[in-house]
């Protein structure tokens, strides 16, 4: 093992210990499971769309994280224009970082990350499918694209081209979720039967010609 390696497998191990004892010091994994106390979080803070952003953030890079409830209450909080700029800003930050993070440390930080098989499923996929099933699986609502994020940091795709795949491939699910939260502040609920139906169809399309490639 080189110098080089070893440092950036110790700076790692220090990273995620940080990283692990921040959260459950300060119980911060209870904002991103429960509702209510997250919109409190940030409705009380002076700036908190930047907040929001933050949030965003962390939940691509803690890949552990589900995003549904941090982007549906982007639409809550801000109705569906807003909460989806605010989400892709907040996504798009946290893709890159997860994606460079990946790209520095490599395998070492994948293996803590994303299970071996996962890893060797999408390396496949990489290899022979190419950037159109990346963009297809970006693009399916509910799909583990953080996990997606640290997988192609280890790819030969350039940083330009993955920056613009996983955000026009995340915006369809974030507009989605920003569309749900707007609609559940103002009760519409039969409106929001028609959007998660219509979320559903698209994700089969999806995954049927995924299935195709």
């Amino acid at each position: 093992m080189n110098k080089d390696l070893a440092y950036r497998i110790i700076l790692l191990l220090v990273l995620i210990g940080l990283g692990v004892f921040l959260f459950v010091h300060f119980d911060l994994y209870l904002f991103f499971t429960d509702k209510n106390k997250l919109i409190s979080f940030i409705k009380t803070s002076r700036y908190d769309q930047f907040v929001f952003i933050a949030i965003q953030i962390i939940q691509v890079v803690v890949a552990v994280i589900p995003g549904e409830i941090s982007g549906f209450i982007g639409g809550y909080l801000y109705g569906p224009l807003w909460g989806t700029i605010y989400s892709t800003i907040g996504l798009t930050l946290g893709s890159w970082l997860a994606f460079m993070l990946a790209r520095f440390f490599g395998e070492p930080l994948l293996e803590k990350v994303v299970k071996k098989e996962v890893f060797e499923k999408f390396d496949h996929f990489m290899e022979h499918k190419g950037l159109l099933v990346s963009f297809l699986l970006f693009l399916i609502p509910g799909f583990p694209k953080d996990y997606l994020c640290y997988i192609m940091g280890v790819s030969r795709i350039p940083t330009l081209t993955f920056i613009i795949i996983s955000t026009i491939g995340r915006f369809f699910g974030t507009a989605m979720l920003s569309i749900s939260g707007n609609i559940a502040r103002k009760e519409q609920y039969p409106l929001l039967a028609v959007v998660v139906v219509a979320a559903i169809i698209v994700s089969l399309l999806a995954w049927r010609y995924h299935d195709k490639i």
